[in-house]
């Protein structure tokens, strides 16, 4: 066994201790022979220090398409020659989505815009929207709208949203190859305004947008430092007339190995899969990231792009034993 799964064992395995940027880009510099060795490290890390459980969520987009920025990987900007267009989602239409999510023993609903940033008119649908689903189903609302100032997350406090999604997407370094129209500077300050107002923050990004593997260890650092309660991965899922729509996918080993050493920089972390593991991992894939870190899944579809049936992951969970987290009594 190398130096770093050795130093891995002792330091995050047996203390907790998640491993510095030096040592997460050792792991993804392992060669393709002890990548199992490497998947078992990260799950026995999961299981010591989240135990077996696994949280279950799915999302639903409020406003979709037309968004004025510039995210390089995202058909629902209003810059591109893309095929999404705006269109916004009825508060019945919202519960019900809850409903069938509440239906798969999801714990967690989402609610996504695709905007910059809340206007007014958005905060209106949110509250009514967010009210409208506590008051009928019986599961936690996260919210995902883009940056916020301090008043808009006092007001996502006092609506009952207990978590808040804000993907710093990628590493500060590679983030202007990325997006242009904002800073990752802008997305972290909404972050911190989060985590001080006491909802829950979570934040990961895409892997496979032409960063490099050092730049991927960057970002795993900067993802520790924040201490995101949940890290969702999501793999580039190429989308047509996007300036990455031409990129290729990244490679399944490559996607595990990130898998395991952000789940060793972040022991205690809920670690999620979100969009792009069907096309990067496939049915195996996914199967060996649950037993390579991974303890969290999003069901059903995604915002633009079609998921597994959550009938299939579910099943996949009960064939590994891994039970799906209860509704918290408190939220």
């Amino acid at each position: 066994m190398s130096q770093i799964l050795d130093l891995a064992r002792a330091q995050v395995l047996e203390r907790g201790v998640g491993l510095d940027e030096a040592g997460v880009l050792a792991v993804l510099r392992l060669p393709d022979e002890q990548l199992p060795a490497l998947l078992q490290l990260a799950h026995e890390t999961r299981m010591r220090w989240c135990g077996p459980e696994v949280e279950v969520e799915g999302i639903v987009s409020l406003k979709t398409g037309g968004c004025p920025e510039d995210c390089h990987f995202c058909s629902q900007s209003g810059l591109f020659a893309s095929p999404v267009r705006a269109v916004w989602l009825d508060i019945p239409s919202l519960v019900e989505a809850a409903k069938q999510t509440a239906a798969t023993g999801a714990t967690e609903f989402c609610i996504v815009a695709a905007v910059r940033g809340p206007d007014a008119r958005l905060m209106k649908q949110l509250r009514d929207g967010v009210a409208a689903i506590r008051a009928e189903v019986d599961i936690q609302v996260a919210a995902s709208v883009g940056m916020l100032t301090q008043e808009q997350v006092d007001e996502l406090v006092e609506m009952g949203v207990h978590r808040y999604n804000h993907n710093l997407e990628t590493c500060r370094s590679y983030f202007p190859n990325v997006v242009t129209t904002h800073t990752f500077e802008e997305r972290w300050e909404t972050l911190r305004m989060v985590r001080d107002s006491g909802m829950e923050v979570c934040c990961g990004g895409i892997l496979g947008l032409g960063e490099t593997i050092e730049q991927r260890a960057e970002f795993a650092a900067q993802l520790a430092e924040l201490d995101p309660h949940e890290v969702p991965l999501n793999f580039l899922n190429p989308r047509p007339g996007t300036p990455l729509g031409d990129r290729p996918v990244i490679d399944a080993r490559d996607a595990l190995r990130a898998i395991a050493a952000f789940r060793l920089a972040m022991p205690r972390t809920i670690l999620r899969y979100a969009g792009g593991r069907e096309i990067t991992l496939g049915d195996l894939g996914t199967r060996d990231g649950l037993l390579g870190g991974i303890n969290a899944v999003i069901v059903g579809n995604y915002l633009t792009t079609l998921g597994r049936p959550a009938t299939e992951d579910l099943a996949l969970l009960a064939d590994l034993k891994m039970p799906v987290k209860a509704l918290s009594a408190t939220i």
